[in-house]
């Protein structure tokens, strides 16, 4: 006699189930306000702050650009190791991209440095992941942070332990992105005061993958944010993280109870959002991100900036599609 395992149970009551705060119509605003006072809940906070000051370690001059390495405590006892890279010039302020990594051996390999072979290939095979030269290249600060359970903020302090951290997270009504993006806003709050040399009104939010995941809850949760531009991450909970295996710091609890990813969307309107996804992508699957995007759309649509939203396709698989990026933030205003 068939019975139905518990895996497929789980997934078809959550395919069978509408999200509770889906915007439907009405005060676009109001909705945006309940909305993100929920997710807020969801995602751990608030979160204790820690100083918040910029402890910097050292400074570095390059070729074409001073590097600074400095910690922030985010949290009283805990503190995130960060790198800012300044192009060299005459400006009084430069504009701010924040990189944010996905999972891998650590920040340093969005600084494009390698610690051992692995980090090489990585640079070579991955498409731009790189992101702090690339910031350089167009004329921009990059803002490099160790996330939660990665690289130096690791068990092994190389590599990424997310499970672990996760589970316990959890236990404490707390989860491993919620962490993370409270980390960044600390971070923002540190770098404004230190390096007055940063235009803070002209900050761009990147990343890939995992990195894509905390850039899209950011935007949602820091109206610092101008543009907002996450790679191969942003698809339905239903095509992507309930369809498959998937990392555990990627998983919020209760959030499709409320909400499909693309009805958070909702929460960055009017800000830009650029989207970026690979047709090959096997963990963020194509479909799954058009179908996704169809929810951004209309909550753009809602917030009365239609023309603030894009998707961008890559043809290849799980990169970071910088160059598709970019073009299309210039095209957006950046």
């Amino acid at each position: 006699m068939y019975t139905i395992n518990s895996h497929e149970f789980e997934y078809n009551y959550l395919k069978s189930h509408k999200p509770l705060l889906r915007y439907e119509g009405g005060d676009f605003y109001k909705w945006q306000k309940e909305a993100k006072e929920k997710l807020a809940e969801l995602l751990g906070f608030p979160y204790e702050k820690g100083e918040c000051k910029a402890e910097i370690e050292y400074r570095e001059e390059k070729d074409d650009h001073t590097e600074y390495r400095f910690l922030v405590e985010t949290e009283p006892g805990y503190k995130v190791p960060c790198h800012l890279v300044v192009p060299k010039g005459d400006k009084e302020k430069y504009p701010l991209t924040i990189c944010l990594s996905g999972h891998g051996g650590g920040m340093h390999v969005a600084l494009g440095k390698a610690k051992c072979e692995a980090d090489e290939k990585a640079l070579s095979s991955w498409h731009h992941r790189a992101m702090a030269p690339r910031a350089i290249k167009e004329g921009r600060c990059g803002l490099v942070i160790e996330a939660r359970c990665f690289g130096e903020s690791s068990l092994k302090g190389y590599g990424t332990s997310c499970t672990e951290a996760s589970k316990i997270a959890i236990l404490m009504g707390r989860c491993t992105v919620g962490e993370r993006v409270h980390d960044v806003s600390c971070i923002l709050d540190a770098v404004a005061e230190a390096f007055s040399f940063i235009d803070m009104e002209s900050i761009v939010c990147t990343g890939n993958s995992g990195g894509g995941t905390a850039t899209f809850y950011l935007g949602c949760m820091d109206e610092r944010i101008g543009f907002v531009a996450p790679s191969c991450s942003v698809c339905t909970y239903e095509a992507s993280i309930a369809a498959m295996e998937h990392c555990m710091c990627n998983h919020v609890p209760y959030i499709r109870k409320y909400f499909e990813m693309g009805d958070l969307a909702g929460l960055i309107a009017p800000r830009k959002l650029c989207i970026a996804a690979g047709i090959e992508d096997d963990i963020f699957p194509i479909e799954g991100t058009k179908e996704n995007f169809e929810l951004v759309k209309k909550c753009y649509e809602a917030s009365g900036a239609p023309g603030n939203c894009a998707l961008v396709v890559g043809d290849k698989g799980h990169f970071n599609y910088a160059d598709l990026i970019w073009e299309k933030l210039y095209e957006m205003g950046l």
